[in-house]
């Protein structure tokens, strides 16, 4: 039963229930005041024909004040009722009659099925959108349904635990089914879904990780946690903390790496730009591109000096990446006298204080509920409680709250007693990311963005994803366009902003390519790197038709 369906029964049993009410106190209204007995049938018609106006009858024998009242007062319920059924039911039924609803199949192939509409799945949306992949939503709330139809996105309405509404939405020939509903209710539409005996790759989100097994054991090919991996995403975010745990790399062949590093305050590459660093003839490795507080750039310009925000993303042959990660690390400062704060002690909290764990830092963890491992109880809001956990000697302080304007206060008031202070914060929500950076923040990380990213990069196996939290691809395509043309010819990088790592011919890896010498044949594919944006632009410009 929808919305639409129970407001009808609860309104109906409202109306009769008033009715027998009325019904009632009008047969003991005129045996008292009245001295008349009447049948209840009689007092029930008399209450009818008073709320709906029809008129009394011949019955309208009552004189005092009392039962006068009383016949007002049933007048002007049925006065109330005409103006509640106008937006109750009328409008409704109006507006039912000449909106489009949405369609009761999507015909598709080679789609993703998503269910059901939340902000994570918003996220993983704006990634298909970006990739120009189909999609169909699954609703089962009517209103949902209704409002996402008109705002164009191909929507069906049902419950997705049943098979009928499975194949309405040609789940079978579909690429991928993430679902997202509670962790609970997953494990019945995962069910339903193998029942199908599809090959569409299942992918549940949970929240609790404990419930992992299950997922699985229902028939879900991946079970995803954002918040155990967003968790552990910040805690690789404190400067010092990076090279003992956090820098990241993929593998692309046996000679080639791509990979994030990061330069801070104490290194001796600070205050240099790319062309003065000569990392190519020093170290091997060329600059991809460059974080720089927060904002990716590429290409990098070689004239713009790093500073202690710069995250470079570099690529070389592994041992070369290596051997710079390495130096780039050596002048890092010890963590074992490093005060490190955790604020927020939820799943992602604990992932954190995990990362932190296999280092000597032992962080002060504050939560408002008490739990073995939190060392303050108390609102994060409250500058004493902050104080009490020696905010103005650390190093760095990760904030992880289910709210974002808490997230926020908590971060005005840790930068004003400690503006030396590494703020790491976690967002909800993408839109409030610039809100928090302005607050005071070093560092944010949307909830919302890292769970579409990681959807998405394991939905799509073909890609692979360097920084879940940095939208940043590394893609194998086609050659498409770039075929009987050079690197500079083409002029890639200058028209997409993707940078090309290496091409496949014939099964093997090619990883030195000359932009002046090497011509990309027809059946040639490519290595690219970039932002989603970039990597759309280079689909645009060199396969789309």
């Amino acid at each position: 039963m929808d919305t639409w369906q129970q407001r009808i029964a609860w309104t109906v049993a409202t109306v009769v229930a008033i009715i027998l009410a009325y019904a009632a106190l009008y047969q003991w209204g005129m045996n008292v005041y009245e001295d008349l007995s009447i049948p209840y049938v009689q007092a029930v018609q008399v209450v009818i024909e008073s709320i709906t106006t029809a008129g009394f009858g011949g019955h309208a024998p009552w004189s005092s004040t009392l039962m006068n009242g009383l016949v007002l007062a049933m007048n002007l319920t049925g006065v109330l009722f005409v103006f509640l059924a106008i937006p109750l039911f009328v409008v409704p039924m109006l507006r039912d009659a000449f909106e489009r609803r949405p369609p009761d199949f999507v015909e598709q192939t080679d789609h993703i099925v998503l269910t059901p509409h939340t902000p994570r799945v918003e996220a993983v949306i704006e990634e298909l959108e970006a990739r120009s992949r189909d999609y169909v939503i699954l609703e089962p709330d009517a209103e949902t349904a209704r409002e996402l139809h008109r705002d164009g996105c191909p929507v069906i309405h049902g419950d997705p635990s049943e098979i009928e509404v499975l194949e309405r939405a040609y789940l079978p020939d579909a690429e991928g089914f993430v679902v997202d509903t509670a962790d609970d209710t997953s494990v019945s539409v995962i069910l339903s879904a193998r029942e199908m005996e599809s090959s569409t790759r299942v992918v549940s989100v949970i929240d609790d990780q404990t419930l992992e097994s299950y997922h699985r054991m229902a028939g879900a090919d991946r079970v995803l946690s954002p918040r155990q991996l967003l968790g552990e995403s910040l805690a690789h975010e404190v400067p010092f903390l990076l090279p003992v745990a956090g820098d990241q790399a993929i593998e692309i062949g046996e000679d080639l790496e791509i990979a994030e590093l990061d330069v801070n305050a104490e290194s001796r590459f600070r205050g240099q730009t790319i062309e003065e660093l000569q990392l190519r003839e020093r170290y091997g490795v060329e600059v991809v591109g460059a974080w720089f507080n927060g904002v990716f750039e590429s290409p990098v310009s070689p004239h713009v000096p790093i500073d202690a925000n710069t995250r470079l993303l570099v690529s070389g042959e592994p041992q070369n990446v290596r051997a710079f990660q390495e130096e780039i690390s050596s002048t890092l400062q010890p963590l074992v006298d490093q005060r490190i704060i955790i604020a927020g002690y939820g799943q992602s909290g604990r992932a954190a204080a995990d990362v932190l764990s296999d280092t000597s830092v032992q962080p002060v963890i504050i939560d408002e509920s008490d739990h073995p491992n939190v060392d303050i109880v108390g609102d994060v809001r409250n500058p004493e409680v902050l104080e009490g956990a020696g905010v103005a000697e650390a190093a760095a302080l990760i904030i992880d709250v289910d709210d974002d304007t808490t997230a926020m206060f908590a971060t005005l008031i840790a930068r004003e007693a400690n503006p030396d202070l590494f703020i790491i914060a976690r967002a909800n929500r993408e839109s409030n990311v610039r809100k928090i950076h302005r607050a005071g923040a070093d560092y944010v990380q949307s909830l919302a963005t890292v769970s579409g990213r990681m959807v998405v990069s394991t939905v799509l196996e073909e890609e692979k994803v360097l920084a879940l939290e940095e939208r940043i691809d590394v893609v194998r395509l086609e050659a498409g366009r770039l075929a009987e043309q050079t690197l500079a010819q083409a002029d890639v990088r200058a028209i997409t902003g993707c940078t090309v790592l290496a091409a496949l011919r014939d099964g093997e890896m090619i990883t030195s390519l000359d932009p002046q010498g090497f011509v990309f044949q027809e059946d040639d594919q490519v290595i690219i790197v970039g932002t989603d944006g970039d990597v759309h632009q280079f689909e645009e410009q060199f396969l789309a038709d």
